[in-house]
C-alpha cells in the first residue's frame, strides 16, 4: 500500500450519506477509484490513491453536505493517510473516534459520524 493510499469502508445510512463521505475526502485525497452507487449495498467502498493535490470535483466550497443517518467509516492506510482522512472527517461531521488498530506499516481507525 502506497503512502497516499486509503481505503474506506462505510456502513450505516445510505448510498446518499456514502457519496456525502467520500466528498468530504476529495479535498484531501483526490478523487476515489469510484464512488458509491449501488443502492441495494449494506456496505460502500472507496480507495484513494490521489497524492491530495487534486481539487475536489463535486465537493466544492459548499462543504460535503448533510447526513441522514449515522455512518460508520474505517480507513486504512499509512498512519499519515489515516490521520489526514480522520482530521478531514472530524472537521466535517459530528465524530466519535471508536478505536484504532496499528500494524507495520499501515493503520485502521474506525469512526462514527452522526447527522
Amino acid at each position: 500500500m502506497s503512502g497516499t493510499q486509503l481505503t474506506v469502508t462505510l456502513s450505516g445510512g445510505g448510498t446518499d450519506d456514502a457519496r456525502t463521505v467520500v466528498r468530504a475526502l476529495e479535498g484531501t485525497f483526490g478523487a476515489p477509484d469510484e464512488r458509491p452507487a449501488d443502492g441495494n449495498a449494506t456496505v460502500h467502498t472507496a480507495t484513494f490513491d490521489g497524492d491530495g493535490d487534486a481539487p475536489s470535483t463535486d465537493g466544492g466550497a459548499t462543504g460535503p453536505g448533510r447526513l441522514s443517518a449515522p455512518v460508520t467509516v474505517t480507513v486504512q492506510g499509512s498512519p499519515e493517510a489515516v490521520r489526514r482522512a480522520s482530521d478531514t472527517l472530524t472537521r466535517a461531521f459530528t465524530a466519535r473516534d471508536d478505536g484504532a488498530a496499528s500494524g507495520d506499516q499501515e493503520q485502521e481507525r474506525q469512526l462514527l459520524l452522526e447527522p
